[in-house]
């Protein structure tokens, strides 16, 4: 389980590695591109019932912290659908990965169409 550091608060957010590494990347680019945005989640079922949105911002402090040493490999579909999502006004929706074994298929939607997209982290850790 890795850790985002966001701002002052005290309380570290856990997210599997593997959806952190997904996140970081949106969330470096989107950033280095001076571009602000939500990030929502829903509360683990060890947590109150609920959900959670912070407000994403280049003169936030934030930081990624994993627990594996090793870089996991990731899915450029995963990335562009969170970057989809960043683009959208419901801003990253961040809910279990959607495995798919079949070749992805070719789109030639813009990002940042208008459309929520579903990005996630790995539900059985």
């Amino acid at each position: 389980m890795g850790t985002l550091f966001y701002g002052d608060s005290g309380t570290p957010i856990g997210i599997e590695d593997r959806a952190l590494a997904h996140l970081k990347v949106a969330i470096v680019t989107k950033l280095r591109r001076g571009e602000s945005f939500t990030l929502s989640w829903t509360h683990d079922d060890d947590q109150p019932r609920g959900r959670t949105t912070i407000w994403i911002h280049q003169s936030i402090p934030l930081r990624f912290v994993f627990d594996e040493p090793e870089r996991p490999e990731l899915s450029v579909r995963w990335i562009e659908e969170l970057m989809r999502s960043a683009n959208s006004t419901g801003g990253i929706q961040l809910v279990p990965e959607h495995l798919d074994n079949a070749p992805a298929e070719v789109t030639t939607q813009p990002v940042g169409d208008g459309e929520p997209v579903v990005v996630g982290v790995d539900a059985s850790a």
